[in-house]
């Protein structure tokens, strides 16, 4: 027994002081706490859990006091990331990790400041590269950004910048030097190929040709002072062919045909992600306007995919770009006064209506007569009714004002609605036709008091158009019906108006006046009318009631429209049947072709051997096709060379040519040769 009594005794001695222990941690730590020192509090609340699990006291404490310094760290680091100041903001974040390892939004924020720190860097690179005239690099960094944030304030307003410093689009990759190459070109019914051959020696871009592009196909063109990618644009539309860049310098062409283009037109698939517009609404948009079929709304994450050519999914960034604007909010301060005002005058004597006589018998009651008791009538013998009168002198007077003052915010073109007051249970008895019918009863209710609706519309004028619709409602009387129903009597006042504010206006709308006066009077005939006697024969009561409601109604912009920029309201986009951008039209100047005359430069004197320069320039400058040969040149006994354009057999041989006849005015003039190939 000694053992067992020694072992209970310590157990009940390590309970006690597991128990002294746990109380004394949880009071250093709600000392800790009071004095802000939060944390090591916590640890405190923290041993007093683990010593005692089951107290519910030390647990809730030590809830509350990790919750509310998890809220008020995050806030903190919310507010240092706004200001930029990421690295205390990231400490804020790790201390509310180390209260809460799971804290979700902690971890979320600190893959926030590795975003930010990220798109800092990528904006600091964009303002290197626009310094230094680098804008298609600056251009895709700030892409990049706004791509994952975009409400990025600092990249919209770079990108704006760069905008309006970037003389023009950037071009494909790879083939913007080629494409700004400067050349003139004058072909009159020329071999479409060759065209393209007399580009590809210019610009140094490679042409291939899909084997249903027409061989035989001729085309006419002439630019001056123009550049490749002009001239590549105009010979594929005027030609109905379609390009596909290949790699850095090499182009395909191919017929701009249905079969073709699912062929060899590469699709993007681009996510967007809303923040306001709706995706079934703007999924609507991009099926009207780019025509595109392969385009899903996701109305639970609130985005859209699209997948298509690389120029319609641009098109559609733009749209969505214009589309995805914050919806208007005005805040409207309303108020209610219902000003009511009372008077009851009561003053007279009222009089009874009637006076009865009854004949009392010899016993004193008027009970059982005897025709003898007629024979005795006199005063003591004829009984009359009370003559009970009322002195009336009485006047009520009374004023009651409600108020009402709800602030409402609502969105542009939603509806706002405000029930101040009580139900009012309507029952309905329904009895079902037949000889076994039986009644049911339903109850609805009916809103007695005031109820107020309000839709705005808020215009760019910052002028807010508000539909008004104000009832007041009160019981008047309860009706009970034969079947026992209870029935209610309602009076309604209502109004209704359409009015437009500019923000910050008040309009108070007034005149919904119910007035009533009801005069009420208890005379003796013919006495009771006389002026002033009549008061002492008679009883008047005057009652006067009056209600106004007066509703004052003040907007208050939250939120307007903000209207685009002109480059985001208008853009080019293409044709109807292809979305390919439009070269830039910028006025150059003239193309100073290499080994060409300038003007004014009188001609050289011909000589036997053959020209350097005008060889060189022959590549570029105006070219003669068989069919623009002038008929007097024809007819010589040899053929006019092509400017080196049209290869020859492998053995053909170089002969002297005879001074050019000039041309008709209706060809091209031939460049000077002194070689041709047969």
């Amino acid at each position: 027994m000694k053992p067992s009594l020694r072992t209970l005794s310590l157990s009940v001695l390590v309970l006690a002081l597991s128990g002294c222990a746990a109380e004394m941690a949880y009071r250093d730590g709600r000392n800790l706490v009071d004095k802000d020192q939060v944390e090591a509090g916590l640890l405190k609340y923290q041993e007093a859990v683990d010593r005692d699990p089951g107290n519910a006291v030390y647990r809730s404490a030590y809830i509350n006091a990790r919750d509310r310094t998890t809220a008020r760290l995050l806030a903190q680091a919310e507010q240092l990331t706004a200001e930029g100041k990421y690295g205390l903001a990231a400490q804020d974040y790790q201390r509310v990790l180390a209260l809460n390892p799971q804290n979700e939004r902690a971890r979320g924020g600190l893959r926030a400041l590795e975003m930010a720190d990220r798109h800092d860097k990528l904006l600091a690179q964009a303002r290197v590269s626009l310094e230094q005239k680098e804008f298609e690099a600056a251009k895709n960094r700030v892409g990049t950004v706004l791509t994952e944030k975009p409400d990025h304030v600092a990249g919209r307003a770079l990108m704006r910048e760069i905008n309006e410093q970037a003389p023009q689009p950037p071009a494909e990759s790879g083939l913007s030097k080629a494409y700004k190459t400067p050349i003139t070109i004058e072909f009159r019914e020329a071999p479409l190929k060759q065209v393209f051959d007399i580009i590809s020696r210019r610009s140094g871009l490679n042409f291939i040709f899909d084997k249903d592009v027409k061989s035989d196909a001729r085309t006419t063109i002439m630019l001056k002072n123009s550049t490749v990618e002009s001239a590549i644009y105009f010979l594929l539309m005027t030609n109905q062919l379609e390009q596909q860049v290949m790699d850095s310098n090499t182009i395909l062409i191919y017929p701009n045909t249905a079969a073709k283009l699912k062929e060899y037109q590469e699709t993007v698939v681009r996510t967007f992600y809303l923040s306001n517009a709706e995706a079934k609404t703007v999924a609507n948009t991009l099926k009207t306007i780019l025509k595109t079929r392969d385009v899903v709304a996701d109305e639970k994450l609130n985005l859209v995919i699209l997948r298509d050519s690389a120029d319609a999914v641009k098109l559609a960034e733009k749209i969505i770009a214009t589309q995805d604007q914050a919806e208007p909010e005005v805040m409207l301060d309303v108020e209610i006064l219902e000003i009511k005002r009372s008077s009851l005058m009561k003053l007279g004597v009222d009089w009874p209506n009637t006076v009865g006589l009854s004949v009392l018998n010899s016993a004193g009651t008027g009970d059982k007569l005897k025709l003898r008791d007629l024979d005795n009538l006199n005063r003591d013998t004829i009984g009359i009714s009370s003559l009970a009168t009322t002195v009336n002198a009485k006047k009520t007077d009374g004023d009651t004002n409600l108020l009402a003052s709800p602030r409402i915010r609502v969105r542009n073109k939603e509806k706002a609605k405000v029930v101040i007051g009580e139900k009012v249970p309507v029952i309905t008895t329904t009895i079902s036709p037949g000889s076994g019918g039986f009644a049911s009863e339903s109850v609805s209710y009916v809103d007695v008091g005031l109820t107020l609706n309000a839709e705005p519309t808020i215009y760019l004028n910052n002028e807010v158009g508000i539909r008004i619709a104000l009832e007041v409602s009160n019981l008047i009387d309860r009706v009970t019906t034969p079947t026992g129903t209870t029935a209610y009597q309602i009076g309604t006042r209502q109004a209704s108006t359409f009015l437009q504010l500019k923000d910050g206006e008040n309009q108070v709308l007034a005149g919904l006046i119910n007035s009533e006066e009801r005069s009420t009077g208890n005379r003796v005939p013919g006495i009771g009318d006389l002026p002033i006697l009549g008061r002492l024969f008679g009883s008047q009561t005057d009652d006067k009631q009056k209600t106004e409601i007066v509703l004052s109604i003040t907007p208050h912009l939250v939120r307007n429209l903000q209207r685009p920029e002109v480059t985001a309201a208008e853009f080019s986009a293409g044709t109807e049947a292809n979305f390919r951008r439009k070269p830039d039209v910028t006025p150059r100047q003239n193309v100073v072709l290499p080994g060409a005359r300038p003007a004014g430069t009188p001609a050289a004197p011909a000589a036997g051997t053959p020209d350097a320069g005008a060889a060189a320039a022959a590549v570029t400058s105006s070219v003669p096709t068989p069919g623009a040969v002038p008929a007097s040149e024809q007819a010589a006994p040899q053929k006019l060379p092509l400017s080196g354009t049209q290869p020859g057999p492998a053995s053909s041989v170089t002969k002297p040519l005879p001074a050019p006849t000039p041309a008709p005015a209706n060809t091209v003039q031939p460049p000077a040769s002194t070689e041709r190939k047969e």
